[in-house]
């Protein structure tokens, strides 16, 4: 699969800002903000670059799922826990930036709507390892 300079960046700093989250530190978050996606199935944007949580896993975790029943069950437990299935992220700017918008959003952390990496948002997280257990305990031998 052949990606954009501007995808690949967007890809890399997502990665490391994901990375960063689970690793507890906050400098290297505050690049971006993201939507949670319910579905994978909305209309695509040149603005947004969507990430699934499967793409997620295999960037922050370097988890493939053994087959596709395994990852349709990673789905299957992202929507039975009423989380996302992916997150769109702002490649352009940072919405409600200070230095674009004003300030930031102070609901941007809730798990409700725009959420940003630098507010201790851990949403992105919670998804891909929620999918990485749906998908883990999937039985692709059965």
């Amino acid at each position: 699969m052949s990606f954009s300079r501007n995808a690949r960046r967007t890809m890399t700093l997502a990665a490391g800002a994901s990375a960063a989250i689970v690793l507890g530190t906050t400098t290297a978050q505050a690049h971006h903000c993201y939507i949670p996606m319910y579905s994978l199935n909305g209309p695509a944007s040149a603005n947004w670059f969507v990430v699934s949580a499967q793409d997620g896993a295999a960037l922050i975790a370097d988890y493939q799922a053994e087959c596709a029943g395994a990852a349709d069950a990673g789905y299957a437990a992202l929507r039975d826990a009423g989380m996302p299935v992916g997150i769109k992220i702002k490649e352009s700017k940072t919405i409600g930036d200070p230095k674009d918008e004003g300030k930031m959003n102070p609901n941007g952390a809730n798990g409700k709507g725009l959420e940003y990496f630098g507010a201790g948002s851990t949403l992105a997280d919670e998804m891909v390892s929620t999918w990485i257990a749906g998908a883990s305990a999937y039985d692709c031998d059965a």
